[in-house]
C-alpha cells in the first residue's frame, strides 16, 4: 500500500518561490520517490543528523524535500520544508538553515 504524500503549509509557502519548472521537478520526485519506501536509505533519500527540521532528506539535484515519515494510524509522509542547496548552504524560506 502506497505511502500518501502531503504538504505541510510551510512547504508550501516554500514551493511559490521556485521557478515553475523547479516546483514541478519537485512535486513529480517526492510523488515517485516517496510513495513507497520512503524509509529505505538510497543515493537520492537519506536520513540526515538531528536537526530542527525534519530526520530526512530528499535530493533533487540542487533542490531538497525534508519530510517526515508517519506510519500509524496510517502510512504518510509529511513534507515539512522544499530548499535550494547552494554550495555548502541550504535556502529554505528565502532565509538560510543549518542542518
Amino acid at each position: 500500500m502506497p505511502y500518501t504524500i502531503e504538504y505541510s503549509p510551510d512547504a508550501e509557502d516554500h514551493l511559490w518561490p521556485l521557478m515553475a519548472r523547479q516546483r514541478s521537478i519537485v512535486l513529480d520526485s517526492v510523488d515517485s520517490q516517496l510513495a513507497h519506501q520512503p524509509g529505505v536509505e538510497t543515493r537520492n533519500r537519506k536520513p540526515i543528523r538531528p536537526n530542527p527540521v525534519v530526520p530526512w532528506e530528499l535530493h533533487i539535484g540542487d533542490l531538497r524535500a525534508y519530510y517526515d515519515i508517519v506510519e500509524e494510524p496510517e502510512k504518510r509522509v509529511l513534507v515539512r520544508a522544499v530548499g535550494i542547496k547552494i554550495r555548502s548552504s541550504v535556502r529554505i524560506g528565502g532565509e538560510e538553515v543549518q542542518l
